[in-house]
């Protein structure tokens, strides 16, 4: 269930999805077709003009291709962010109180969930489903924290105490 995966590096058919074509719905891997069901749950009226675009870092991915984020924990943390996407949308859309949109770089924080409970509780082969509630708890506990830190967006991977 977790681990290196050989997929990783071929997650994007670079031929099909040039950087600035718009994106039609070609022949999908699995992880494609789940980084485009979690685009249109996070921005339903926002056409996503290639599986590589620069739009992906308004969902906090590090850069315009989200398949470089994955290294470490592989397709499970992108099962993880659509399972949160879709049963916990209130940490999606950051609804109530005064807050930015995405105060902190939303998917790279939800691998980082993943990879910290993957590592923590040792799990590899464990049910996905109670793997998948277990993620969102934890997920609505760091941004509970985060909250109560009043912490910005650069402040996401400083190891400091405050």
């Amino acid at each position: 269930m977790v681990g290196p995966r050989a997929w990783i590096g071929g997650l994007f058919n670079r031929s099909a999805n040039r950087r600035n074509e718009r994106f039609h719905d070609y022949h999908l891997t699995p992880p494609q077709a789940a980084l485009r069901d979690l685009w249109r749950i996070a921005f339903p009226n926002v056409v996503l003009n290639g599986m590589i675009s620069e739009q992906w870092k308004d969902m906090g991915w590090q850069g315009p291709n989200p398949s470089t984020d994955f290294r470490g924990c592989g397709f499970i943390s992108l099962e993880n962010l659509l399972f949160l996407a879709k049963n916990y949308p209130r940490l999606l859309f950051k609804q109530g109180g005064n807050r930015a949109t995405w105060e902190y770089p939303f998917a790279v924080a939800g691998i980082n969930v993943s990879f910290m409970l993957i590592k923590m509780l040792d799990l590899f082969s464990e049910d996905e489903a109670a793997f998948d509630v277990l993620y969102c708890v934890a997920f609505e506990m760091m941004d509970a924290q985060w909250l109560a830190m009043h912490a910005s967006y650069m402040e996401f991977n400083d190891d400091t105490e405050k």
